[in-house]
């Protein structure tokens, strides 16, 4: 697992020196997809600045696939069970060991559940993007929250970046 905060570690592994490196060594190479119409998307530079906050200095290749329903749900189901979509997933590469990371990874965006559930939590839209994109990205470095110590560092560390940005604690509720 990978702080963006701490180094990465010495080895093999998420974030490890294959995918460090100077600016002018790697880059991040950034596609986004968007394929839920209708939806107000941010633009790639923001994409790109709430990636860079959670993964400093981390280069690969990223794809972040902004979906309908449809697909968040069909996705949801066959890779973590449940019938039912969800607002991002991140599917991190395996590369087999010695075999240098170039991927970092995909995440995949419901924008209808984006724009949902920013209203109904009281927060702006843009605010919820970069939070489930800094979320998201932090899953692909390694980090989980199944555990609820585990969870309790993932959130101080969203919540550490997300401030940094500019951004709220994204799991304060409003009054």
């Amino acid at each position: 697992m990978v702080d963006p905060e701490e180094q990465p570690p010495p080895s093999g592994g998420p974030g490890s020196d294959a995918r460090k490196g100077s600016a002018s060594e790697q880059a991040l190479e950034l596609t986004v997809q968007r394929l839920a119409p209708g939806y107000e998307t941010p633009t790639d530079a923001q994409f790109r600045s709430w990636v860079q906050a959670a993964a400093p200095g981390v280069a690969g290749e990223l794809t972040i696939r902004i979906v309908a329903e449809t697909e968040s749900r069909d996705l949801n189901r066959r890779y973590r069970g449940l019938d039912r979509p969800t607002n991002v997933l991140s599917f991190p590469l395996d590369a087999p060991p010695g075999v240098p990371m170039e991927v970092l990874g995909d995440l995949v965006i419901c924008a209808p559940l984006v724009h949902r559930e920013a209203r109904d939590q009281g927060k702006s839209t843009e605010s919820h993007w970069a939070h489930l994109v800094v979320h998201g990205v932090l899953h692909l470095l390694g980090h989980d929250h199944a555990q609820p110590e585990d969870a309790r560092r993932m959130e101080a560390l969203e919540t550490r970046i997300l401030t940094r940005l500019g951004y709220g604690d994204p799991y304060e509720v409003p009054q």
